[in-house]
């Protein structure tokens, strides 16, 4: 039996950089997730690459760790990009039919879609995707797939997501250099949501909510189609410097407590319920109550959430998505988070965990795996040309997304001295 064809996913972090290896089953939609590693990240900061030859160190010892695991080379992967630098418009294509006798045709949605691409870009950013929300026919709205039909005139609206092209030159620089293709750079919230979010949950309206390291991507679905985008510069770390400074304890302290003693919601603490600070450092005992370190944490929390709130203001939907808010990342992990994100955002909430994946390895239902899973899902839907997933049917018809690697990878094909 020959070997299955291997998509690999790799989610660059701030805090963890974390590879996730997985084969399709058969003509199956679903995956079977063969291999995943995890490395504390160097070289990057807020999702930008800080310093190339430590993100490639980085990046390096990930790899090899994966390859172990899976037992086979991965040669390219599919690689989440975020950043406060990521924007987000929305923009509108129109074309005229081509064909005498008024049926669309792939060529007609390309076009609409190459028209919709034609915005006015900031200098220095380049467009990383061009995502159909729904189409116009003849002035008839809400057609999910116009291809097959009759109509004169063909609009597309679009999302389109950009990046500052320094970025994205340098996080590919960071992922070439270790010898690791690049299949397609792709906004990692989107590639999250295709992991932890059903088709339902996107027709009903939701939220999905990475909180990261120093980074939280957000993503809103309603109608099935992508309505809003946003990376927030906020995410766990700030709680942990918080709790540092708060505490005056050294910030890896501050971790172990953030994770051990940390609660979204101090109401649930005991006021006489104390912790020895001094036996984490290795000093004389310090106590400290748990509930100051729950209020800590609480009024960092109650931000993100106000900051996410107020990207759903903007959009109008605030308080409004039926499928309420569905949370991951690693800082989804901290105690009592889900309660605090019902309330604040007044929507349901839950933890999203990989919904299409088989696995034998535990870390597939680790929200911080959720990214990586994503790309790993996103990739088998591309490359599997439309056959199935709607979005795979959309991006195949989109004019190559390759097009920023490819670039990246002539301009460093001489300092890399590969072809």
């Amino acid at each position: 039996m020959p070997e299955q064809e291997i998509i690999a996913g790799l989610d660059i972090g701030s805090t963890a950089i974390r590879l996730a290896v997985g084969q399709r089953l058969g003509q199956e939609e679903k995956i079977h997730i063969i291999g995943s590693a995890e490395v504390p990240a160097e070289g990057i900061s807020k999702g930008i690459v800080s310093s190339i030859e430590d993100a490639v160190s980085a990046i390096t010892g990930c790899l090899e760790k994966a390859e172990r695991m899976a037992g086979r080379p991965i040669e390219s992967a599919w690689v989440g990009i975020s950043g406060s630098h990521i924007i987000s418009q929305e923009s509108r294509g129109v074309v005229a039919v081509a064909r005498s006798d008024g049926e669309i045709s792939e060529d007609d949605v390309a076009r609409a879609i190459e028209a919709a691409r034609t915005v006015v870009t900031p200098p220095n950013y380049e467009i990383l995707h061009v995502i159909p929300k729904g189409f116009i026919v003849d002035g008839q709205a809400g057609i999910k797939d116009p291809v097959g039909m009759t109509g004169v005139r063909l609009e597309v609206d679009t999302q389109i997501i950009q990046g500052l092209s320094s970025q994205i030159k340098n996080l590919t620089k960071a992922v070439y250099r270790p010898g690791l293709n690049i299949e397609d750079l792709v906004l990692s919230i989107l590639a999250t949501a295709e992991a932890v979010i059903t088709s339902r949950q996107k027709e009903l309206g939701v939220a999905v909510v990475n909180i990261g390291g120093s980074t939280t991507g957000l993503a809103v679905y309603e109608e099935g189609d992508i309505i809003h985008t946003a990376v927030l510069p906020v995410g766990s770390d700030h709680i942990t410097s918080d709790i540092a400074i708060g505490l005056r304890i050294p910030i890896d302290a501050a971790e172990k407590i953030k994770l051990e003693y940390g609660s979204a919601l101090p109401e649930g603490v005991g006021k006489r319920e104390e912790i020895d600070v001094g036996e984490l450092e290795g000093k004389e005992s310090n106590f400290v109550s748990k509930k100051y370190i729950a209020e800590i944490t609480e009024a960092r929390v109650e931000e993100i959430f106000s900051k996410i709130n107020n990207e759903l203001k903007k959009i109008d939907r605030s308080g409004k998505l039926p499928a309420g808010a569905v949370l991951v990342g690693g800082g989804a992990k901290l105690n009592g988070l889900v309660e605090a994100a019902k309330k604040q955002l007044r929507l349901p909430a839950s933890l999203g965990k990989p919904l299409a994946v088989t696995s034998a390895i535990d870390k597939v239902s680790d929200p911080a795996f959720a990214t990586a899973i994503g790309l790993v899902i996103w990739g088998s839907q591309v490359s599997r040309q439309g056959g199935g997933g709607n979005l795979g049917k959309i991006l195949s018809r989109l004019p190559s997304l390759k097009g920023v690697a490819g670039q990246a990878k002539k301009m460093l094909g001489k300092f890399l001295g590969r072809r």
